[in-house]
């Protein structure tokens, strides 16, 4: 078989021999970090341990940035919010076993919300790998079995030289749509042991586009353009595909009224005259998108959240624009278009025929102002008072991440992230401790931006060693703690279910006094004066932390 050699590298002398005669001292951790940087990292997160110390003994000889935090889940958080904030790729270092497994929570809330977190795990010394009980630290029979079913894809290394190719095929999974987390595997060994390869140079890891097929286009464009009562729910891949802007192009040719999901809080303007905002779990919403002949439905799967609990029951024809193809479908009957949303929107743009309905706007601010007189009903005027400080006090561009706490879950109907990508929250998986470790990533995306971190007091004991990492970095961030003594949420949901609550009440530190202890400047506020100390502390350089004790309540269900 001949080769044509015409394209391969021309190298001048110096660099030919700078190949041939590598630098001494290298080990299969520089393998790892000068593929990353052959890749385009310049940020990684993690925390050494024993048998990945290879990877950080590496790091001082390269130029990447290293953000460590205290616990290997906080870390995995901060690469998702990394991840979420960039679109790049976020590397998590992380160490064999425990290491490893602390980090799985956080790994599962980057499927659930298709952030690119690229987790480098060390395994036991190659000798110990095949399930054999041979009693080296951390070893487990099989630890990708841990992580197989959380993650995208699994790459497994045994020698030095399969290192760049497994980091680049990990690299470019991670980034292919949905983007998600991905997991690879070095033993000890192979990371410590010294390599005579060539420092390895820029690599090629470019994602696979993900195109609808021109004939489904053509269906769902004729559906829309003959619709009566079109209806567009955005789901967290507009955000995602960096689509708001075709999303509202759309929206605005067919007269399309437009709901965001939680996870698409921003990917449609708040005020714009067709928004009916948030408020899934309303029926009011819920009716109305059951009214709709056609809805369009981009970047979600509608799943629990976003169905009003499983309740919702559209009568018209779905279609269903997906990057996961296990979600089409998954849910209702659609016209299901495996795709990047950001392409079939373009695609529905150039195909779909301008569709005038004076009306829409008149029915979306019927709902919505049905949507407010329910609410009000209830008298949660303190719940709606605290939410308007935060928006008050929050640039417009600053990102905003929230814990699983009564305030968030007010957030995610009622609050205006204004512009896409700058509101995050843990309800992809729905674990605790999210918001504070993330905000730290997303300061070390954009350290000229200050970041809003909001938790209640049960998911800040989660994340308090994270303090901390933020002086240590001087991060530009600011933790709003909602201290109600417990679990807020859980008290009301078994109040409410067995007239009473166990397990939910919490003993706590004095969060002003602990943050002090940090060396982090910390208030306690309330209610009238939150907008005031919350402007204050987002303004100042530096991590802060203002405090507010108050007993928050959720509005009532509808799904019941």
């Amino acid at each position: 078989m001949s080769h044509d050699h015409d394209d391969r590298p021309q190298l001048t002398a110096a660099q030919a021999a700078a190949v041939l005669t590598p630098p001494p001292g290298r080990t299969g951790g520089d393998l790892v970090v000068e593929s990353l940087q052959g890749l385009g990292a310049t940020t990684v997160f993690g925390l050494p341990g024993q048998h990945a110390l290879g990877m950080f003994d590496a790091l001082r000889r390269s130029s990447l940035r290293y953000v460590g935090l205290r616990v290997e889940n906080n870390a995995g958080f901060a690469a998702d919010a990394y991840g979420r904030i960039t679109g790049e790729v976020a590397p998590l270092l992380l160490s064999t076993g425990p290491g490893a497994l602390t980090s799985l929570a956080a790994l599962q809330e980057a499927a659930a919300a298709s952030a690119p977190v690229l987790a480098i795990a060390s395994q036991v010394p190659t000798a110990g790998l095949g399930g054999g009980r041979h009693g080296y630290l951390h070893e487990l029979r099989d630890q990708q079995a841990s992580v197989r079913d959380i993650v995208k894809s699994v790459h497994t290394v045994r020698a030095a030289s399969q290192i760049p190719s497994a980091i680049a095929a990990a690299w470019e999974s991670a980034l292919t749509a949905p983007h998600g987390p991905v997991w690879v595997e070095i033993p000890q060994d192979v990371l410590l042991a010294e390599t005579t390869l060539p420092v390895v140079s820029a690599m090629d890891a470019t994602p696979r586009e993900l195109y609808p097929r021109p004939e489904l286009t053509i269906a769902a464009a004729h559906l829309l353009s003959n619709a009566e009562r079109p209806v567009i729910i955005a789901g967290g891949g507009v955000v995602r595909s960096d689509a708001s802007g075709k999303l509202r192009a759309l929206a605005e040719r067919i007269d399309a009224p437009v709901v965001t999901t939680f996870g698409g809080k921003g990917a449609f303007p708040w005020e714009h005259p067709l928004s009916l905002r948030s408020w899934l779990e309303d029926r009011h919403t819920t009716d109305f998108l059951e009214d709709a002949d056609v809805l369009l439905v981009v970047g979600s799967g509608l799943g629990e959240l976003s169905s009003n609990y499983h309740t919702f029951r559209p009568r018209g024809r779905v279609i269903q624009i997906e990057a996961d193809a296990g979600k089409l479908e998954s849910n209702h009957p659609a016209l299901g278009i495996h795709s990047d949303a950001r392409e079939a929107l373009s695609d529905l743009l150039e195909t779909v025929e301008r569709r005038e309905d004076p009306g829409a706007a008149e029915r979306v601010r019927t709902v919505l102002e049905k949507v407010r007189v329910r609410i009000d009903a209830q008298e949660l005027t303190l719940e709606q008072q605290v939410l308007a400080a935060v928006r008050q006090a929050l640039p417009d561009g600053s990102p905003s991440f929230w814990d699983m706490t009564i305030l968030s879950y007010w957030a995610w109907s009622a609050f205006d992230a204004r512009r896409p990508n700058t509101m995050h929250s843990a309800q992809g998986a729905g674990g605790l401790g999210y918001a504070f470790p993330a905000a730290i990533g997303a300061a070390a995306a954009d350290p000229t931006t200050p970041v809003l971190a909001v938790s209640g007091d049960g998911g800040a004991m989660y994340s308090l060693a994270e303090l901390a990492t933020a002086r240590q970095y001087d991060a530009p961030l600011t933790w709003l703690i909602v201290d109600d003594g417990g679990y807020g949420i859980l008290r009301e949901y078994m109040t409410d279910a067995y007239g009473e609550a166990t397990g939910t009440e919490l003993t706590r530190p004095d969060f002003v006094a602990l943050a002090e202890s940090f060396g982090v400047p910390a208030v306690r506020t309330t209610p009238e004066s939150l907008a005031t100390d919350l402007t204050k502390a987002l303004a100042a350089p530096g991590p802060s932390v203002v405090v507010l004790p108050a007993l928050l309540r959720m509005f009532e269900p509808t799904h019941l």
